[in-house]
């Protein structure tokens, strides 16, 4: 019989969403205009059922700009989080994740082109730099994998972080080489490169939140099978796992789902390096629990982000990246000099 204790329990879904629904609507609520939660829940149910609004409530300050953003970041913060523990289980790697590893860098390469050169797919914007972001995403963690395996086939901690620093300066170059040639272009593209949901759209959420449950519904269900890639790819070979099909899933939904994210934000780093390893703390190593637990975590953790970047030299707005970039710096050195191994 299954240990009940591999998967959350009811109540532990119900407290990771509740936490989830409280910073959401902390989010929300503060700004350069304060709302109080109970005005800002009656302006969102009123809108929902196209109820009368209590007076003095701006409904367009929080239904058209702080709400599509707050769902934005959300569903990114979840998303990236998401790929970060499947890759870390993945490569049997804590440091691994979009921003350490390049795949990051590979994603905003392609949607850099894409906005640089007006790549553009007819009756939908932002679907051009979505789909250049998703395919230079696959083509970067492809290109970093094969070349780690090359030199290492191992595929040792050092050499793949190696190699995704190295890629993510040559990407970063080719990046900037494009920005010096953008013209009118270059500060839709300098600002986009720092990280930034503000002015998300409702159309902007609907497209993290598709792309979350198709990748999500990929990568979930492996949880078993990236439990068995923690004894070794042999191993888990060995007790029936499909070890090419498995990688194979994980790493094309992995990809997609940064790139969507890349598309709609920019480049948001160390989101998904910093909450898969909190959460392995709060939940075990599991990953039938630390999967789920490390989405939610991601959501929670972007949002406060997000926040602190709104109000911290408020009426100005910090760049969520640069927030992001300043904590995972100091946590990826911090999780680099735990994991190193003692001589």
């Amino acid at each position: 019989m299954r240990d009940r204790t591999e998967s959350f329990r009811a109540y532990e879904y119900a407290a990771f969403i509740l936490a989830a629904f409280a910073v959401m609507l902390l989010c929300v609520c503060v700004g350069s205009v304060r709302v109080r939660a109970a005005d800002a829940l009656a302006v969102i149910w009123g809108s929902i059922w196209n109820l009368p609004l209590p007076e003095g409530v701006s409904r367009p300050i929080i239904m058209s700009v702080r709400l599509p953003r707050v769902l934005c970041v959300a569903l990114s913060g979840a998303s990236l989080s998401l790929c970060g523990a499947a890759m870390q289980g993945l490569l049997r790697n804590p440091l691994a994740d979009g921003s350490t590893m390049g795949v990051s860098a590979g994603a905003s390469l392609g949607a850099v082109i894409a906005l640089a050169f007006g790549v553009t797919i007819p009756g939908l914007p932002f679907a051009g730099a979505m789909t250049m972001a998703m395919l230079f995403a696959f083509l970067s963690l492809l290109a970093i994998l094969s070349l780690a395996y090359r030199l290492d086939r191992s595929l040792s901690t050092n050499t793949i972080l190696l190699i995704g620093v190295v890629f993510s300066m040559f990407a970063h170059s080719i990046i900037s080489l494009i920005s010096a040639f953008a013209g009118e272009r270059i500060k839709t593209i300098l600002f986009w490169t720092m990280g930034s949901l503000a002015g998300s759209t409702y159309a902007n959420a609907l497209a993290l939140l598709c792309a979350l449950v198709v990748c999500g519904a990929a990568i979930l269900p492996s949880a078993r099978e990236l439990n068995a890639f923690a004894i070794g790819e042999d191993n888990a070979r060995t007790i029936g796992v499909n070890v090419r099909r498995v990688k194979l899933a994980i790493l094309v939904s992995v990809s997609a789902l940064i790139g969507v994210c890349v598309s709609v934000g920019g480049t948001i780093g160390f989101v998904g390096l910093v909450t898969p390893h909190i959460t392995r703390m709060l939940v075990g190593p599991n990953h039938r629990r630390l999967l789920p637990a490390s989405a939610f975590g991601g959501a929670v953790f972007l949002m406060l982000t997000d926040l602190l970047a709104r109000i911290i030299i408020r009426p100005l707005e910090l760049p969520i990246g640069v927030v992001t970039s300043l904590i995972g710096s100091i946590a990826f050195i911090y999780i680099f000099a735990k994991t190193r191994p003692v001589r």
